[in-house]
């Protein structure tokens, strides 16, 4: 393919989206990154995203951040873990319930205490220094 037409071909892609190829790659990075945020996805839950068939059909489009070439651009890899759970219902049905959202929310937090290669010095997590769930 010559310069011209791949020229042609993004801007005819800019037409039907409405933006350029490098700002909807970064705009669906910016979406991808914000599952990492369990708060995030209890709001998507509650606002009942979750029971709208073009999202989820949208969150298996987005699946393509996991292979090697878009993978590299993410900062924050638990989103790719989230990503994938969220094709399962089972998954996407648990996140209306807050206190799943305080167990998935202290797990990151324990995974990154204990698995982060540059944790700085001092910085342990115990499954004893958990603080407590609430029961909703």
């Amino acid at each position: 393919v010559d310069g011209a037409e791949g020229e042609g071909a993004s801007r005819g892609a800019e037409e039907v989206t409405g933006c350029s190829d490098r700002d909807r790659l970064t705009a669906e990075l910016e979406f991808v990154q914000l599952l990492a945020n369990p708060q995030y996805l209890l709001y998507l839950a509650q606002n009942k995203y979750f029971a709208d068939e073009a999202f989820i059909n949208y969150l298996r489009y987005l699946t393509y951040w996991r292979e090697p070439q878009y993978a590299k651009l993410v900062i924050f890899p638990q989103c790719l873990f989230f990503l994938d759970q969220l094709q399962r219902k089972e998954f996407r049905d648990l996140l209306v319930n807050g206190t799943f959202i305080e167990w998935l929310h202290q797990q990151q937090y324990y995974f990154w205490c204990t698995h982060r290669e540059d944790k700085p010095a001092g910085l342990t997590a115990k499954a004893e220094d958990a603080p407590p769930t609430q029961a909703n």
